[in-house]
């Protein structure tokens, strides 16, 4: 008898887990897939193209149903997990129906963060987070509409650049003093600003959000000093939070997300996590690669393979309409050397970080073309010293 595995989410961690579950061999599990979303699983990293009206919706359907099936997984989508019921190990669906399991995965995702400002439920806010979120601001996105995107982190610049691609007047406000700051340093940041501005993005930077105004529909942004951007679409795109919802409720271990082990175990042995929605060694990734990273471990621990999850080394790559940047790594600068590459002539800007004779962190803009080079360099802790003094050409040059 094949033992009932279920994960709860139909997003890109499941898909990929699923992926390599079948790469593993499926024999010792029937496999359900639970989905709040009513349709199947898609690539929500290109959310902004549909948006901006680049690709169609359907396009970003991450496995035809066809896949899904061969695969022999039961897709249970448009129904959300209501709750868990441990001691009987059951998922209770929102219909009442109840999946019994021997092994529970959660890849339940994130919430999108929602500021408490006033005015913050009128009709015209809304988040950028998932296809739903996208159908409405296109139905809104009309010729003569203005909108303000909030936050000037990587969702927010997927939103601002979309509905400007759109058509949009948009303005994007960010309460730091550049865009990216996580990820990028103040060289990097400007230029990604003046790349953001030449697609038809206005940038307001240390503007603080106080409210939003409007009575019936959403009139305008009011900053903290005052002034008040008009809008007729208010978009919150400032972050997301890991959705650890319904581990809380049952009693699982949590702190911002579902705390796991090496193997992805939560604190019932027979329930996993992973993605968005897991928290590791203290770390919530709210990014596909380390959710692929932690599929392919969870995969073979499920197998019965030798596999465990060391963390992931966070990197960044931001493409959206043609804006090239990667940052990866440490790039606090704290106690470390740094490498610095400018061709202003053709838009190129590269900084490494050195820190104990490896590549401890890197950032590039213009030409993003050896970023995964860097990216391995970091996570493997390679000795740079033979390589240093053409590191920042990249890959070719060292070849060369």
């Amino acid at each position: 008898m094949s033992e009932p595995l279920v994960i709860i989410g139909n997003g890109m961690a499941a898909t990929k887990l699923c992926e390599e579950l079948g790469a593993c061999g499926l024999g010792r599990y029937s496999v359900a897939v639970v989905g709040a979303e009513p349709g199947l699983a898609y690539n929500r990293v290109l959310l902004s193209d549909v948006l901006a009206g680049k690709l169609p919706a359907t396009d970003l359907e991450m496995k035809p149903a066809s896949w899904w099936a061969k695969q022999g997984v039961t897709l249970l989508y448009g129904t959300p997990a209501a709750s868990i019921d441990r001691e009987s190990r059951a998922v209770v669906l929102a219909d009442g129906r109840r999946l019994p399991f021997s092994r529970l995965v959660l890849a339940t995702g994130s919430h999108p963060i929602r500021l408490p400002l006033p005015g913050a439920d009128l009709p015209g806010v809304t988040t950028f987070r998932d296809l739903a979120d996208v159908s409405a601001l296109l139905a809104a996105a009309k010729p003569g509409v203005r909108a303000v995107v909030i936050g000037g982190g990587l969702l927010g610049l997927e939103a601002a650049i979309g509905l400007a691609g759109a058509g949009v007047a948009t303005t994007l406000v960010h309460l730091m003093d550049r865009l990216m700051e996580r990820q990028l340093d103040a060289t990097a940041a400007d230029l990604l600003r003046q790349a953001v501005e030449a697609r038809g993005v206005t940038v307001r930077l240390q503007a603080h959000s106080a409210a939003i105004e409007g009575e019936s529909h959403v009139t305008g942004l009011r900053l903290a000093d005052g002034e008040v951007l008009p809008a007729d679409l208010v978009v919150m795109a400032c972050g997301v939070r890991p959705n650890a919802d319904l581990a809380r409720a049952t009693g699982l271990t949590c702190n911002r997300g579902v705390v796991v082990d090496d193997h992805l175990a939560t604190s019932d042995p027979a329930i996993f996590a992973l993605g968005e929605c897991a928290e590791h060694r203290g770390m919530a990734y709210g990014l596909v690669a380390p959710a692929y990273e932690q599929a392919h471990v969870l995969a073979r621990h499920l197998a019965g393979k030798p596999a465990a999850y060391p963390g992931s080394v966070v990197s960044t790559n931001l493409k959206v309409s043609g804006v090239p940047v990667f940052s990866a790594g440490d790039i606090s600068g704290e106690g470390a050397q740094d490498i610095v590459l400018r061709d202003r002539a053709h838009g190129i800007y590269r900084r490494l970080f050195i820190r104990d004779g490896v590549l401890a962190g890197a950032v590039l803009f213009g030409d993003t073309a050896d970023g995964l080079y860097f990216l391995d360099l970091i996570t493997n802790r390679t000795p740079i010293a033979p390589l240093r003094a053409a590191l920042a050409f990249g890959r070719p040059a060292l070849a060369a």
